[in-house]
């Protein structure tokens, strides 16, 4: 084999192996922070067909803070819930998303068209002189030593090998990630493995008896799940039997005979039929040394909650500040052992719920599935939302708030809380504790520049603060808490933290 070649110019901070969705989240964020990026993937486009269809609230907040939020919102339509339906047409459970904005400035549930998506966040790429794409390109090799990572990658329009270096490797590379090979990460199998037919199809004329709502048909002979897309956009995704051929399934005589309860060959044109194994697995090791796993990489969840790709981005969001807080020096390189201890618990609670609603759907466990949810005054069944919550990682004060997400109110401005305070620590403060606090320790807080917002400039913070029970949080840049204080002196715990290039880790364990 030929010997890779590079150039000096071929030095970065991180190189991200794979452009999906959660590559290109995590490129943006660094793109933000003017962390030197190399992104390689092996495809020359954006994938045309759809494949992912819905993200929620906290999944549209982070593109927010890459500043493409209202790009993509055009691209959406908001989904006001999933209905559980038995085989006579009873509703099993219902799972209804508000349609109100949500304490955390956006709306619960957004469904969308995947090519759409993946556009805007490429073309967003281009405003960072500081982030370059590689695309057709086939990364084959990493090479770790005491300096950083060789990554040695096929230009596959030349057949020429060639070479980068990088203090840190991402791998966004999907289910069957090459960069989890290299780490030798087994997964551990949380027991869902089946294959469903997923048929996306485009309406020639309206058609409003299909509906509006997510539909789970919990059909004994033949589960299936309707969803309403943007625009004129329908998808289905049918259970395969275990004695058919996945071959013969995509045929189109065959997907029409599956599609004949809803609609006829006349009323839509079929986009794609393909045949997939939904897995439900995470990885045992996200990180070895300069090598990090995010997306399907690190965890494979059923379709069945929408939250495959939100728990990619949730990753994206979780590691971009910390590898910018590494690759600068405000911090060591344990800082990123947070983010497996943090990050996975979360993916693992996900999946294992979407495994009790497949079992749900399937007619297999339905009792299981109901436990999950609560019963109302109507007698009808509701699924409970999750509400992510990290694991064990970064804490300074109190313990049993640190971990949990911040709410955006406006501030009196009408600004959103996130647009004020920028992509970065912020303090949010009671007026009397922060006018009270020493200047020493408010000069530190300006050296760290951490911003800082207090009751007078955002009244919507007396309520948050109000429900935590204390006078001040510290937010961190993915807009989870990193600790709470009450007083001076924890504000001057906090400074010392927070002072530039000692950003401190705390225990994983």
């Amino acid at each position: 084999m030929p010997e890779a070649t590079g150039t000096a110019e071929d030095q970065f901070d991180v190189v991200i192996v794979g452009l999906g969705p959660v590559g290109a989240t995590l490129a943006n964020l660094l793109g933000l922070q003017g962390v030197s990026t190399l992104v390689l993937e092996r495809e020359t486009e954006a994938y045309h067909l759809p494949r992912a269809v819905h993200f929620d609230d906290e999944v549209m907040r982070v593109f927010q803070t890459i500043g493409l939020a209202d790009e993509i919102v055009p691209c959406t339509r908001i989904n006001p819930g999933m209905r559980f339906i038995d085989v006579n047409g009873a509703l099993l459970m219902d799972w209804p998303r508000p349609q109100d904005v949500s304490e955390l400035g956006w709306h619960a549930s957004y469904r969308f068209h995947q090519p759409d998506l993946e556009r805007i966040l490429r073309e967003g790429l281009k405003r960072f002189a500081c982030v370059r794409v590689h695309t057709r390109c086939d990364a084959f090799a990493f090479e770790a030593d005491g300096e950083g990572v060789t990554v040695r990658y096929e230009d596959l329009d030349t057949g020429r090998l060639r070479q980068a270096r990088a203090h840190y490797v991402v791998g966004c590379d999907g289910a069957r990630s090459l960069v989890r090979r290299f780490i030798g990460s087994s997964m551990d199998d949380l027991g869902f493995h089946e294959r469903w037919l997923v048929v996306d199809a485009v309406l020639r004329r309206p058609k409003p008896a299909l509906g509006d709502h997510t539909i789970q048909y919990c059909d004994p002979a033949r589960p299936a799940t309707y969803v309403r897309g943007p625009g004129d956009r329908r998808r289905w995704e049918i259970t395969v039997l275990a004695e058919e051929d996945s071959r013969a399934m995509v045929h189109a005589q065959k997907v029409w005979s599956l599609l004949a309860p809803w609609l006829t060959p006349d009323e839509a044109e079929l986009e794609r039929a393909a045949v997939y194994t939904f897995h439900s697995a995470v990885a045992r090791l996200w990180r070895s040394g300069r090598l990090l796993l995010a997306g399907d990489a690190a965890h494979q969840t059923p379709p069945f909650m929408g939250q495959g790709m939100c728990s990619g981005i949730r990753d994206a969001a979780n590691l971009a500040w910390k590898l910018e807080a590494v690759v600068k020096g405000r911090a060591d390189d344990g800082l990123l052992d947070t983010y497996q201890s943090e990050r996975a618990p979360d993916a693992h609670a996900y999946i294992e719920t979407a495994v009790r609603l497949g079992g749900l759907i399937n007619t297999c466990g339905t009792e299981a599935a109901l436990n999950a949810a609560f019963r109302d005054a109507d007698g009808v069944v509701r699924l409970r939302s999750r509400v992510p919550r990290l694991g064990p990682g970064i804490a300074v004060g109190r313990a049993d708030l640190v971990g949990s997400r911040v709410a955006q109110p406006r501030l009196g401005d009408g600004r959103p809380l996130d647009d004020a305070v920028g992509y970065g620590f912020a303090l949010l403060c009671r007026d009397q504790l922060w006018r009270g606090a020493a200047d020493s320790v408010r000069l530190r807080f300006e050296a760290a520049r951490i911003a800082v917002v207090t009751v007078a400039d955002c009244p919507g913070l007396a309520q948050l603060l109000d429900e935590a029970g204390v006078p001040a949080l510290l937010v961190r840049p993915d807009r989870y808490v990193a600790g709470a204080a009450g007083d001076d002196a924890d504000l001057a715990a906090m400074a010392d933290w927070l002072t530039p290039y000692r950003l401190q880790q705390a225990s994983a364990a």
